[in-house]
C-alpha cells in the first residue's frame, strides 16, 4: 500500500511498521469501532493486527523464539470521536503478546489513540518495537 519495509532491524531492536487487522483468508477487517463495531469486535481486530505482527515477525526472523522482548506498542484505533474506550480495544493485541512471550517480556510501554479514519477504513493498525536475540 505504500514505499516502505515491514521490519526494519536496528543492532538488537525490530521495528514493526504499522500492521492492519489481517484474517486468515487475506482480507482485512473494517469498520469504525462505536459505529460499525463493538468494543468486542475491535479487540477482536487488535489481536488479529498482533496475529500479523507475529507471522511478519517469524518471516523475517526465522523463529519467534529471537524475541527478547516487546519494547513499545502504538495502537491505533479507527473510531467514533465519542468512543473512550481506546486501551481496552488494544488489549486485544498487548494480550497477545504476554501470552505468546510471559508476563515479563511480552508487556512493554503502551500508546493507543483513536483516529478518525484509517487506511482503507481498517478497524485497527498496530506498530511495535521488539528487542532481539
Amino acid at each position: 500500500m505504500g514505499v516502505y519495509k515491514p521490519v526494519v532491524i536496528v543492532g538488537k531492536l525490530a521495528y514493526v511498521s504499522g500492521h492492519g487487522p489481517l484474517k486468515p483468508d487475506k482480507s482485512l477487517v473494517t469498520g469504525r469501532i462505536g459505529d460499525d463495531l463493538s468494543l468486542e469486535q475491535g479487540k477482536a481486530a487488535a489481536r488479529q493486527v498482533g496475529l500479523a505482527i507475529l507471522a511478519t515477525l517469524k518471516n523475517e526472523l526465522g523463529s519467534l523464539d529471537r524475541v527478547s522482548r516487546v519494547i513499545k506498542v502504538l495502537g491505533m484505533v479507527n473510531c467514533t470521536p465519542e468512543f473512550q474506550d481506546h486501551p481496552q480495544v488494544i488489549n486485544g493485541c498487548s494480550e497477545l503478546f504476554r501470552d505468546v512471550f510471559g508476563p515479563d517480556n511480552g508487556i512493554g510501554a503502551r500508546s493507543a489513540v483513536g483516529m478518525g479514519s484509517l487506511p482503507g477504513n481498517i478497524a485497527v493498525e498496530i506498530e511495535a518495537l521488539f528487542e532481539i536475540a
